[in-house]
């Protein structure tokens, strides 16, 4: 008998009908896991962690999208919903009810947002509609995973949803089948993995299980993963960090009619990369697929990560991958 599956809650920021979600949707249906989508109806690329306040969101089911794409919810679940906000809005409203108000009684186990039509690296992070999406459901407590493809041309596109699988086999294989602190039912939880600060020294007690405490951080909400996989991706995997890069000329300006008025359109940049030990951008230039694990909370949160421990993490691999992540 196949082991129990956990529920993948999906969603992205170029919209439900985007090429990398259908790939992602089809594949992950073709695997069978049991899918629940909530994925935003329009492009909302670059829109970070942007959410619409005091503001009602339509929400409609896609099940033409069921037959489009060729998916059969007798051999796997699935139930594709789209809504007229964010990627951000579609986390909060999932997990803060809604998905339980659309599917009653799916309670996910990892959320995977992407896969995006570009590189979302290095300062792309806090741009970021797919990396929002991800780190507001690590807000929400539950484990997520952002993927991008590192080219605006889809051609390729294949390879980043074949690494993206890999990441989700990985995750879902070490986590819980419920994501067991879903609307962080806790509060603050003493974990032993959040930075010690004003103390000048590591909580001592990560020390006796680094890796059993980076997962820990991973199934709470604490640590989310980025992929990004070039289309020349060559099978290989690089534990990787946000890595240096610089957009130049990005901002395109002209007049627009006879009063002289300018028009500025970010956009079509030239990138400069300066190469860091283990940079995210440097991986995908050697044809790898860069697996990122970056702490949801912000630095100066109480719950940010030890930075010592995420040190370890990206130190201590497996071909690759993360030690912690590896079902041994």
């Amino acid at each position: 008998m196949a082991p129990e599956r956990g529920w993948l809650l999906l969603t992205n920021d170029d919209g439900i009908e985007a090429i990398g979600f259908e790939l992602l949707v089809k594949a992950l249906h073709q695997a069978g896991y049991p899918l629940a989508v909530l994925a935003p109806s329009g492009n909302h690329s670059a829109t970070g962690m942007r959410i619409n306040l005091m503001k009602p969101m339509a929400f409609r089911g896609r099940e033409d999208l069921v037959a489009k794409w060729g998916l059969d919810p007798h051999a796997a679940p699935v139930h594709l919903f789209e809504l007229d906000g964010t990627p951000c809005d579609t986390m909060i409203v999932a997990l803060d009810g809604g998905l339980n108000h659309l599917v009653p009684g799916v309670h996910p186990q990892l959320v995977v947002s992407g896969v995006n039509l570009g590189p979302n690296l290095s300062q792309d992070s806090y741009h970021s509609g797919t990396m929002g999406a991800a780190r507001e459901a690590g807000l929400y407590g539950v484990p997520a995973i952002a993927a991008s493809f590192t080219s605006f041309d889809p051609e390729g596109m294949d390879r980043a949803v074949d690494a993206t699988l890999e990441a989700v086999a990985n995750a879902t294989a070490v986590l819980p089948i419920r994501a067991p602190n879903l609307g962080r039912p806790n509060g603050a939880l003493d974990t032993g993995y959040f930075t010690a600060w004003p103390k000048p020294t590591t909580d001592d007690r990560w020390l006796a299980d680094p890796e059993g405490a980076l997962l820990d951080a991973f199934t709470n909400g604490d640590l989310m993963l980025n992929v990004n996989a070039p289309g020349t991706w060559n099978g290989l995997w690089a534990s990787t960090r946000l890595g240096v890069r610089w957009y130049r000329n990005a901002v395109h300006f002209a007049d627009t009619n006879e009063d002289s008025t300018a028009t500025f359109t970010i956009g079509a940049a030239s990138v400069d990369h300066a190469p860091v030990p283990a940079g995210d951008c440097d991986a995908v230039e050697e044809g790898k697929a860069s697996l990122s694990s970056l702490a949801v909370w912000p630095q100066s949160h109480p719950f940010a990560l030890d930075e010592d421990l995420l040190a370890h993490g990206l130190e201590n691999t497996v071909d690759g991958w993360p030690r912690w992540l590896i079902n041994d």
